[in-house]
């Protein structure tokens, strides 16, 4: 069994910027040099379908499962030695259409997590395929579950069976709904016992929608660590493993929770 008082600080960075519209190179350029701010980091995430913008347009605009943005995530990877991630718009090998978290290692290894819940009211399951399974990441021994923007309107999918340490959702969260976001992330962060981290965007994409930010840390009983507001740049902060552990031993509520299968 491992100890998570053993564990070192997890040092997060978050990127909350605007988007260019469906513009995958300017999207690229715009993100390496604010990447920089975030050397020193062993996790950096990026928002939800970051080289696009939140675009039903899959069939013109995704990449293939090593294609340019892939690639490019990567060598970021690799030159600041820090995972990467963030979602972007994928062609999976069986020709779908994927919203695709990608998990960009140092070491030149990809993970990847493909949105489970797709938003109907913008016609995204009509684009995308969407994916069947959770994902459990490692990171410095922490236990990291990614997901994706309207993931977090659903706590069954959201419920932890991992003992995950870090919960961690990537968005495009429009301004209009600002308060559903910032009540639901402090629910996940109290019934998972977990910390939270989530990463917005911020500014008007090209369907004319805009976005507040308001990406955030939480820690496990809800409490804000972070709060980026609007603001565009690199948000940094250290989580520490002791503290958690610490509270899920006085208060072990883990330990009553229900059962339960997901079909």
């Amino acid at each position: 069994m491992r100890d998570i008082n053993a564990l070192p600080d997890l040092e997060l960075a978050l990127i909350q910027t605007e988007l260019a519209w469906q513009d995958p190179a300017a999207n690229r350029r715009h993100f390496q040099a604010l990447l920089e701010q975030a050397r020193g980091a062993d996790l950096i995430v990026l928002p939800e379908m970051f080289s696009t913008g939140f675009s039903m347009d899959s069939a013109a605009l995704a990449e293939p499962e090593n294609g340019p943005t892939s690639q490019w995530l990567l060598e970021q990877a690799a030159r600041l030695q820090a995972v990467i991630c963030g979602s972007l718009i994928t062609q999976a090998a069986d020709g779908s259409y994927r919203n695709r978290l990608l998990w960009a290692r140092p070491d030149g290894s990809l993970a990847h997590y493909d949105k489970r819940h797709l938003f109907r009211m913008a016609g995204e399951h009509k684009h995308y395929a969407a994916g069947e399974e959770q994902v459990l990441l490692e990171l410095k021994g922490w236990r990291i579950r990614p997901l994706i923007c309207y993931d977090l309107r659903f706590p069954v999918w959201s419920r932890d069976p991992h003992a995950t340490d870090l919960l961690l959702y990537t968005a495009n969260w429009p301004a209009a709904r600002r308060q559903h976001w910032n009540r639901l992330l402090p629910a996940r962060a109290i019934e998972n016992l977990c910390y939270v981290a989530a990463v917005n965007r911020i500014g008007q994409d090209g369907k004319g929608h805009a976005y507040s930010g308001d990406s955030q840390v939480l820690d496990f009983q809800g409490e804000t660590l972070l709060d980026a507001v609007a603001a565009d740049g690199v948000f940094r902060l250290s989580l520490k493993a002791a503290e958690l552990a610490a509270y899920r031993e006085r208060f072990p509520a883990y330990r009553d929770a229900d059962g339960f299968s997901l079909l």
